[in-house]
C-alpha cells in the first residue's frame, strides 16, 4: 500500500538564465528564465513520479518570489512551508555547450534570502509532522555557516522523529565561502553517522 507521508526537501532554488540556442553570455542580448537547484529539481522529479513532496526553502516576498513559488507549485510540490523574507533571490547563468565547448556556469548567490536562512526560521517538528523522508544535498551547508546549521538542525530533527534522511553529497568548492578548514566544512555531517 502506498504511503500518504511526504518527502520534504530542503535547499537553495534560484533564477536559472539562459542565453537562446547556444549563444555564448557574452553574445546574447536575452535570456530564457528559469527555477532550479538541486534539491527543487528533486522534488520536481518526486512529483512527477506521483510521491507527495513538500519543498522548504527561503525566496524573497517579491514578484521574483511569486513567480518561483508559482513554478515549484505548477509541478504539485508543496509550497506552504517555504519561508519568505525581504532579500534577494539567487541567480545563476548557464551557457549552453557546444560541440567541443562544455558548459559554463556562473554563480551571483551571495546574500540571497536562503543564504541568509537562520536555524530557528524553521519549525521542522511542524514541517515533518505528515513526512517520511527528508532530503537535501552538499550544496546546501556550502552556501552559508546559517544554512549549514539550520540543516543540522532539519538533520537533527528528522532523525529525532524517525524519518529516513538521505543526502547527495555533491560538492560545489566554489560555494564553500565559510569556515577555515576541511575539517570545519565536514563536521555538518557528522550526525548523519
Amino acid at each position: 500500500m502506498k504511503s500518504n507521508k511526504k518527502v520534504v526537501t530542503f535547499g537553495e532554488v534560484m533564477i536559472r538564465l539562459i542565453p537562446p540556442g547556444f549563444l555564448r553570455i557574452t553574445q546574447t542580448k536575452s535570456f530564457d528564465v528559469f527555477y532550479a537547484g538541486a534539491e527543487v529539481n528533486v522534488a520536481i522529479a518526486l512529483a512527477n513520479l506521483g510521491l507527495p513532496v513538500d519543498y522548504v526553502t527561503c525566496i524573497p516576498e517579491n514578484d521574483l518570489g511569486d513567480a518561483c513559488r508559482n513554478y515549484i507549485r505548477q509541478f504539485g510540490v508543496g509550497v506552504d512551508n517555504i519561508i519568505r523574507t525581504e532579500d534577494r533571490l539567487g541567480i545563476y547563468f548557464v551557457e549552453t555547450g557546444s560541440v567541443h565547448r562544455g558548459n559554463k556556469v556562473i554563480y551571483d548567490r551571495a546574500n540571497s534570502a536562503f543564504a541568509k536562512i537562520k536555524p530557528k526560521m524553521i519549525d521542522w517538528t511542524k514541517v515533518f509532522s505528515d513526512a517520511r523522508w527528508f532530503h537535501f544535498t552538499g550544496i546546501t551547508p556550502a552556501v552559508s555557516k546559517d544554512a549549514a546549521e539550520t540543516c543540522l538542525d532539519a538533520v537533527k530533527k528528522a532523525r529525532e522523529m524517525k524519518l529516513t534522511v538521505s543526502c547527495d553529497l555533491n560538492y560545489r568548492g566554489k560555494l564553500w565561502k565559510w569556515g577555515n578548514t576541511r575539517w570545519q566544512r565536514r563536521r555538518i555531517f557528522v550526525p548523519l553517522h
